[in-house]
């Protein structure tokens, strides 16, 4: 990493999942503050700049809905999208693989969405994390897999087969929680064996 890339994920988690619970009520004021919130948190995105990194997500997100969507259409959007997050987060990831990792994640949610084999969709999130988060395949299978069950909850509770959607509202938020906790333990590991690979090739030899 070019610099060292900080977040809290409990806070990532709060926005995410309250996002994800007001695009699924039709509450769309309150999903776009919570956007512009969430961008803020996870890249460090600057207002007015959140705001526009919000408005590329629910273009994208507008585009994606039909299901003979045109996928260039929608890669335009997320790629400026994920231009932003790179600028303001110090990540150093590549715009356009990570648009097109976020697309793919978009796309297997969509098709995998009740069906029992997730290995897919775990697979495709392992390489989002890895690419965006700048960590080993390895270090993103944990964050990756409480990933899908989060998503596999708002399946649950979105399906109306929750016995008991407040709880599983709940539940969702503690496992985007426990992958962003995960993403940032994986991400500062990864940061420290960095520096003290840097350090060591600008050790003099026999020092």
């Amino acid at each position: 990493m070019a610099s060292p890339y900080t977040f809290n994920p409990d806070r990532v988690a709060y926005f995410e999942a309250a996002g994800w619970r007001a695009y699924y009520e039709h509450a769309w004021l309150k999903m776009l503050q919570l956007l512009i919130a969430l961008n803020q948190e996870q890249f460090h995105i600057p207002f007015p700049f959140s705001w526009l990194a919000a408005y590329y997500i629910v273009r994208a997100s507008a585009a994606w809905v039909p299901k003979d969507h045109t996928e260039a259409d929608i890669l335009v959007y997320l790629t400026k999208y994920y231009r932003l997050a790179q600028r303001y987060s110090g990540l150093t990831f590549d715009p356009d693989i990570a648009a097109r990792h976020e697309l793919a994640y978009w796309d297997v949610h969509r098709r995998l969405s009740g069906q029992p084999d997730k290995r897919p969709f775990i697979d495709v999130m392992i390489k989002l994390h890895s690419a965006v988060f700048d960590i080993s395949p390895e270090q993103a299978t944990e964050s990756a897999e409480l990933r899908v069950l989060a998503n596999n909850t708002v399946d649950l509770i979105t399906s109306k087969n929750s016995s008991d959607p407040e709880r599983d509202w709940r539940t969702l938020e503690a496992y985007l929680r426990d992958c962003y906790r995960s993403i940032q333990q994986s991400a500062q590991a990864s940061a420290r064996l960095d520096t003290q690979e840097r350090l060591h090739a600008q050790t003099p030899s026999g020092v």
